[in-house]
């Protein structure tokens, strides 16, 4: 990973993104599995167990939440 990719990992576990934290996204509650996952620029997933059916699943980080966690990191 850059340190690009790496600052902005952090700046989103400080929000919320890490493991073992439950986490409501699209309207379903998950229990996040991994850190964050930088795939490209915006691309960012998690690794989560969907609390109703149990099934996991690889969830995409909103953008908008991805945005604003790039947004801090150039304010700071």
């Amino acid at each position: 990973m850059t340190e690009k990719q790496v600052r902005l990992c952090e700046r989103l576990k400080r929000m919320g993104f890490t493991r073992n934290n439950q986490m409501r996204l699209y309207g379903e509650q998950f229990e996040l599995l991994s850190d964050p996952l930088i795939v490209g620029d915006h691309v960012v997933f998690v690794d989560a167990i969907e609390k109703t059916s149990g099934q996991f699943r690889r969830v995409r980080i909103p953008l908008t939440i991805v945005n604003i966690a790039i947004a801090e990191r150039a304010a700071a």
